[in-house]
């Protein structure tokens, strides 16, 4: 497969090696080429910046070539790639993060939401910790936890950073060097305290999920999550 990283930073790096690893062939890489052909790629694997995701995504679908896309901060123009993607008949796949690990945690957090919503007095709050490169805040995984829970529990609408309203989860963002990413679910009450986490111990992870979602990818046409790369329904 010969694959387009978009992007070439710590995460781009990462991918490279696992892909070598894997057999592929890394064919483009932005931070190094200009004036590339995005179809000189099988598939594209988009790890670049909030102002150049939406541009990278839709060169790929323009042009034909499946493309995933871990970047996030863009999200405001989500549903014009979706629209574009259907409009091409394109592929594509947004995960705000590829850890398998995470994804299996991102259902773990469902389940536990929906026992929750059967119990009074528990409060919610997510804690995330990221490296200090980092530019988003909060994470795109700890908004896909909050929103996992809003979907699940009828007692919470919203979530706001740094913020504890009525029916609002409260997110608590950190920054501290050589973190690769631990994210914290825990549920507060003055009898006990119920706590989901995951702790991600390097970028493996990330970058082997990214790896497995653009082999899945590459003949499908339509729009995807990493439940239909890992059959988590």
């Amino acid at each position: 497969m010969k694959i387009a990283l978009l992007g070439y930073g710590k995460m781009g790096k990462a991918i490279e090696a696992i892909a070598i690893q894997r057999g592929h062939d890394i064919v483009i890489k932005t931070s190094e080429q200009s004036g590339y052909n995005i179809t000189d790629a099988d598939v594209a694997i988009d790890f670049s910046v909030p102002s150049a995701a939406f541009n990278n995504i839709s060169n790929c679908i323009n042009n034909q070539v499946p493309v995933i896309s871990g970047t996030t901060g863009w999200l405001e123009q989500y549903n014009d790639v979706v629209s574009l993607c259907e409009k091409q008949k394109g592929a594509f796949i947004y995960a705000s993060n590829f850890s398998l690990g995470v994804n299996i945690f991102f259902e773990l957090n469902k389940v536990l939401a929906k026992m929750m919503a059967k119990v009074d007095d528990y409060n919610v709050d997510i804690e995330e910790i990221h490296h200090t490169q980092k530019l988003d805040a909060p994470s795109g995984t700890a908004i896909t936890l909050a929103e996992g829970i809003i979907d699940n529990n009828t007692a919470y609408q919203d979530w706001k950073l740094d913020v504890s309203d009525k029916n609002t989860i409260p997110i608590t963002a950190k920054r501290i060097p050589e973190v690769p990413g631990t994210h914290t679910i825990t549920y507060n009450s003055a009898i006990d305290t119920i706590k989901i986490e995951h702790e991600a111990h390097n970028r493996q992870g990330f970058a082997l999920g990214a790896v497995i979602a653009a082999e899945w990818l590459v003949g499908k046409t339509g729009i995807f999550t990493m439940k239909d790369v890992l059959a988590l329904d």
